[in-house]
């Protein structure tokens, strides 16, 4: 029992020695959208403090990343060019479902910059029955505010409307989906 212990606190001082990234050990405002070195994408949640109020942490979710993507905090100019917020919590898909946010996060300037936010939402859209650059190719056409609030987050694939418009090209069959 002893050895183990010790074991276990010999992992965890080499883990933080050697420099590797950890969800928990990350401030509340680096969490959201940054990568362990594990390739568990980072959430920041919500728990019940002692006194009452409601508290955030960093935790690792189980949603892994792209094989090339680990040890990754995501830069400022990101969050910015793809519309998201440090401030998330959780990892969900809802900003797919919002015009404002699905043409940030399909402009080019976080297309062709901000990897690990265009895979985390390329996965939350296929979990949703979605393919990303479809849904980017159709918003960015025809900018229709209207197709794309048809198009609910707890819907499993586009309404008959969106989905008859979408780019026709089949999601990949790779990959982590959530």
């Amino acid at each position: 029992m002893e050895l183990m212990i010790i074991l276990l606190a010999v992992s965890l001082f080499l883990q933080g020695a050697l420099g590797e990234l950890v969800c928990e050990e990350l401030p509340i405002k680096m969490c959201s959208f940054a990568v362990a070195s594990s390739g568990k994408r980072c959430s920041l949640e919500t728990y019940a403090a002692k006194d009452g109020k409601i508290g955030l942490q960093c935790r690792s979710s189980e949603i892994l990343a792209s094989d090339n993507i680990h040890e990754h905090i995501e830069k400022d100019e990101c969050i910015s060019a793809c519309g998201v917020s440090r401030k998330t919590v959780g990892i969900s898909s809802d900003n797919l479902f919002q015009p404002r946010h699905t043409h940030k996060i399909c402009s080019p300037k976080c297309q062709h910059n901000c990897l690990n936010i265009v895979d985390l939402y390329s996965n939350l859209a296929l979990a949703e029955g979605l393919y990303l650059p479809g849904v980017c190719k159709k918003a960015l056409e025809s900018g229709s505010r209207q197709e794309m609030s048809e198009i609910g987050s707890s819907e499993i694939a586009p309404s008959s409307t969106v989905a008859s418009s979408l780019d026709s090209a089949e999601p990949p069959t790779s990959g982590p989906i959530p």
